[in-house]
Formats: structure tokens, sequence, C-alpha cells
């Protein structure tokens, strides 16, 4: 959404105050496992008025965002009302992408970086879809939701404790959705294992493995507009796990996460920082902005390991910078088998032929198919045409809206947005103080223990 040098002063003053947040995150981290004195009572689970349509508004149109307009057209019983983005040239195409087809064109707001909250102002928005650089997540959602609207927003929610502790507190004051949007819990292989999960099949719960393993160094050349333009000064300036959701989402509905378990605590290490340097020296010149980093601070490879209320362990990696093929783990191992994917394997009692060998391929595909998920079952092939990472992207949205046509609570709520990002500072605490374990906050203020786990919606 930003330009460069937007994105670069505004990365530094937030970088500012996060820095002093992790300083002071022991006393900090205390005080937020149980909230505020006096939370806010909420009904439980949360759910909203039934919209007749969703009127949608959205911030930021760039790679991201610019589908889920696209997408968003596609649902019925959506209306693409207006669009914010302070990038002129992007602000133009998308609208007129927008306009095409039946329905007005979108209203546009892009007088600068904080024009969104002119069109936060209107009172024909229900919900608010934000696809900005991290930094901003937190603040957009806070506006939105108290503008009156539901705040749906791009991961991770929010980059520091603070900020997550916002976003649970506004959700709760202003009885307005603030979900997440994780979409690989969406994929066909994450709600297949979720399908297992709920069928008891893998027996008790014991660990899971979660990844985002992704070699994303050219996004450094987006320059001066795109996700490497201001993406790359977090690899900078930060040294933890900084993108745990994608992998970590689905473990944590497996397990039941805020919903009868919770995060408890962890600890993080991370490797030498040398591939973004190394990068840089060999792709651009020596007077250029990345040559000119005095130090890449965040490890190429960063390892983090959750501990749960109920005694089960989690392993959460992320590497956008050494080349390696693309994973996010998934394994989810229980007192009966283990699923694993990247590629998709499984070995479990009373469902594949032996469990000391693993059953893939097309002998997995029957299994696949006689275990499918409800929700791929219906929608999978629709997904699939509709694209967006394989029809996640697609999915992901239709249930949205689905959810709050129907007046129903979300998939993911302001609790897990809070607990799967809180994931990425906590864990630069415990490197920055060598891997010592730190607590993880309890969003749900003691609530998860009577959560019943994410049903198998259909």
């Amino acid at each position: 959404m930003s330009t460069l040098e937007s994105s670069r002063r505004h990365f530094l003053k937030v970088l500012a105050g996060a820095g002093a947040t992790l300083a002071f995150a022991g006393d900090k981290a205390t005080s937020a496992t149980s909230g505020p004195a006096e939370p806010q009572p909420a009904p439980w689970p949360f759910s909203a008025a039934p919209l007749q349509s969703v009127r949608v508004g959205f911030i930021g149109v760039g790679a991201r965002g610019s589908g889920h307009v696209a997408q968003m057209k596609t649902l019925e019983g959506v209306e693409v009302v207006a669009i914010a983005d302070n990038h002129e040239p992007t602000l133009k195409r998308v609208c007129a992408n927008a306009a095409k087809g039946a329905g007005k064109p979108p209203a546009a707001y892009g007088n600068g970086d904080e024009d969104y909250k002119r069109m936060l102002q209107r009172d024909d928005i229900d919900i608010v879809v934000i696809a900005t650089p991290w930094e901003w997540h937190t603040r957009m959602c806070v506006d939105a939701m108290h503008a009156g609207k539901h705040a749906f927003t791009e991961v991770p929610a929010g980059i520091t404790l603070d900020e997550c502790w916002q976003l649970v507190e506004t959700s709760e004051k202003t009885r307005k959705h603030c979900m997440m949007m994780e979409n690989c819990c969406y994929n066909r292989q994450e709600l297949f294992c979720l399908h297992l999960c709920r069928l008891g099949l893998f027996g008790e719960l014991l660990h899971g493995e979660a990844a985002y393993l992704h070699e994303l160094r050219g996004q450094m050349h987006e320059l001066p507009h795109g996700t490497g333009s201001w993406r790359t000064y977090h690899y900078a300036r930060r040294n933890g796990n900084l993108y745990p959701t994608h992998g970590l989402g689905p473990i944590a509905q497996y397990m039941g996460i805020n919903r009868s378990d919770r995060f408890d605590y962890l600890s993080s290490v991370a490797s030498p920082a040398l591939g973004r340097a190394a990068y840089a020296k060999a792709h651009f010149p020596p007077d250029h902005q990345w040559n000119k980093i005095p130090k890449w601070n965040c490890g190429d490879l960063v390892t983090t390991i959750i501990k749960t209320a109920l005694g089960r362990t989690i392993m959460v990696q992320w590497n956008e910078t050494t080349p390696r093929p693309y994973s996010r783990l998934n394994l989810l191992e229980g007192t009966q088998g283990v699923f694993a994917d990247y590629p998709p394997r499984l070995a479990l009692e009373g469902v594949t032929p032996a469990t000391h060998e693993w059953t893939e391929g097309e002998k997995l595909e029957t299994i696949f198919q006689k275990y499918e998920h409800p929700l791929w079952k219906k929608m999978g092939e629709l997904a699939a045409q509709h694209g967006g990472h394989g029809g996640m992207d697609w999915l992901m949205l239709w249930r949205m809206v689905c959810c709050l046509r129907n007046g129903e609570p979300l998939d993911q709520d302001v609790y897990d947005a809070a607990a799967w990002s809180a994931i990425g500072p906590l864990s630069e605490k415990s490197v920055a103080s060598r891997s010592r374990s730190v607590d993880v906050p309890d969003f749900t203020r003691g609530r998860w223990k009577t959560r019943q786990p994410l049903a198998v919606v259909s």
C-alpha cells in the first residue's frame, strides 16, 4: 500500500515502539496472562446479527488485496462498495477491474496513507478487508471496529503483544468480529486432517509441526512499490519467527487451541542471518539500499517449540530466505498414528494398511475421498475453479460470507488472531534472551477451558 519511503519511515517508527514493548515484555507478559482486571462480558461463541448482503470496503489492494476484490465479486450476496489504497496506479487499476460487469463502480479513497479513515465513515459498509503492510493491520482493524464495521485482516493480525491485546479488547467492547484471514486453514489437506481429528481417529493428540518455508528473496526486487519494499525491513530489524500463522493456524485448530487447550509457553532459536546479505551483494549494486543495511538481524531459519496447557508440543519453523522447496510441514501425531504433508502421507491404525510405512499417492487419495472434509466435499470443486492458492483463498472468503449472512460464529475469531499472531513477538523475546521460555498470554482469560473445539462445518 505504501510507497517505499513512506513504508520505511513508518516502519522505523513502529519498530521503535515495538522495541520498547519487547524491552519490557517480561512485565507485560505476566500481566497480560490474565488481561484487564474487568474484561468485557462476551457471549460465547460470538455471533453478530445476520446480514442480508455483505457490503465490503477494502484497504490495500496490491498483490494480495486485489485478489480478494476479484474473488469477492464472484460470491453471492456481496457488494464491493469502496476501496482505499494510497498507491494511485494500483487503486485506479483495481477499481476499474471491480467496475466490470454488473453493479456500480466502487468509491475510491487514495489521498494519502490515512484516507481509509474517510472510507470508514460511510454507513453502507458492513465489513472491512485489510491487506496492507503488517505494521498497519492492528490500527486499521481497531479503526474499523470503532467505526461499526467487522474487521478482517491479512496475517499477522498484530506484531506486538500490546497490539494483540488491543484487538481482543476492541472486539469485545465494540461487539464486532475481528478475524485474521488465515487461508491455510481452508486447504484440502488441512481440512482432511481436521476431519480425522474430529472423528477421533488419531487417538489422543501428542505433537504437531507447522512451518512457513518459502524462499522469498526475490521480493527484494519489488522497488519502489510492492511487498518487498516494506517486508524486507522486518528481516533487517527483527529476529524471531516473524510469519508463523500459515502452518500454525491449522495445527491450532486440530488441537483445539483456545477451545479446550491453549498455548502455555514457548522457546525459540534462530540460525545466523546470512542469506539476505549474500543475496543483496550478489544481485544489487554496492550502493543499493539493501547493501547499506548495517546488519541483517533475523536468522535465516527460526525454530519455535510451543508447549500447550494439556502438555502437547508444537514445532513451528520459519524460513523465507534460503533456497529450498515450499512446505508448511502440516504434521500431526497422535497415539494412533500420524499425518504429514509435502507430500501428503498417512499412517493411521484402522485406516491405512500399515503404520510402519507411509500410505501415499493413489492409495492415500482413496482414503482422502472416504474421509473428505464435508466443506471441501461440498465446495472444493468450485473453490478449485475460482483458484487462489489452489482454492483455499476463495473457500475462506466464501465461508466468511456464509457465516456473516447466517449470523453464525466465524471459524476463526479474535482470540485466535491474537494467540496465533503473538507467537511472533514472543519468539523475538525468547531469541533475545538465549532461548529462555516465554509465557504465552491467555487471551480468552480462562474461557478456553469450557469452549468446544471448532466443529466440522459443512
